[in-house]
């Protein structure tokens, strides 16, 4: 019989879908949507311009050779509108951002305080195990994991993948030269807010690059996934292997078959994108 998780014993995560959404143009790389569904705390506001990181890194002994250059001509185009400064930009971010979605369910997960920042840091944190709510550039996704009993346990329904649709098909419907065009000139903010981080000699188009990279390789395991409760009031994958992917991975595993095979050509379509610039 099928089943839905409660919300009150377990707080899973859902998935990281379309996100990281630019300020005045649009990007969408994904968004972990799932905070454990135990009893949701309100979001708490971000002290500081930047959200911390979740795993502060040591400086670099040395500037590091930057892999995939952003064309400093095309950041700097004078036919473009001026960029604001980092603290400024949430209004003109979010502004531009509607204009080019053009879909106000697609953008109302997305937290509009420190934007930009909130969106580096969460890429910066997709290969991590974990991510904290002040991590988090996106509010949970409605709903809670659909489970059904698979004989010998709980699996992941197929219904599940409903919950994701709406992000999945904005993501990969989206023009990925037009996305990573906007990106381009929006990127001096992208790069200092990673510089925020304690890592100001770290180029953040490569470590978005090596994020696109580490959720391809994301496994596409037979269906359906097994879960079990981890004796905390959670569930977590049966599989020991999946158990101990990144919550990126996790999240892309979430998704139905279908939606994550769409959702890696879109990013290979992204990734191609970002290279050649």
């Amino acid at each position: 019989m099928q089943t839905r998780s409660s919300s009150s014993s377990i707080p899973w995560w859902s998935v990281v879908l379309v996100v990281l959404v630019i300020g005045a143009a649009g990007w969408w790389l994904f968004k972990p949507a799932t905070q454990p569904q135990a009893p949701v705390a309100e979001v708490p506001q971000s002290p500081a311009p930047a959200a911390p990181p979740a795993e502060p890194t040591a400086p670099a002994a040395s500037t590091p050779a930057i892999e995939h250059p952003i064309d400093a001509a095309v950041s700097a185009d004078a036919a473009a509108p001026a960029l604001p400064a980092l603290a400024d930009s949430d209004a003109p971010a979010w502004d531009a951002l509607s204009q080019v979605v053009g879909d106000d369910g697609a953008l109302a997960l997305l937290l509009r305080e420190h934007l930009i920042q909130r969106i580096v840091v969460m890429v910066d944190n997709l290969t991590q195990r974990s991510l904290t709510r002040s991590a988090m550039a996106v509010q949970p996704v409605a709903g809670n994991l659909e489970v059904a009993d698979g004989g010998a346990g709980m699996v992941i329904t197929p219904a599940n993948a409903q919950r994701y649709a709406s992000y999945v098909q904005a993501f990969t419907h989206a023009d990925a030269k037009a996305l990573v065009g906007a990106y381009k000139q929006f990127y001096p903010l992208f790069q200092a807010a990673y510089a925020e981080l304690g890592k100001p000699d770290a180029y953040f188009n490569d470590r978005l690059v090596q994020v696109i990279d580490h959720l391809l390789n994301t496994p596409e395991p037979t269906q359906p996934i097994a879960v079990e409760p981890n004796g905390k009031g959670r569930l977590r994958f049966s599989d020991p292997m999946l158990e101990s992917l990144s919550v990126g991975q996790k999240a892309l595993v979430r998704l139905g078959p279908e939606q994550e095979a769409a959702v890696k050509a879109q990013l290979r379509a992204i990734r191609t994108a970002l290279t050649r610039m």
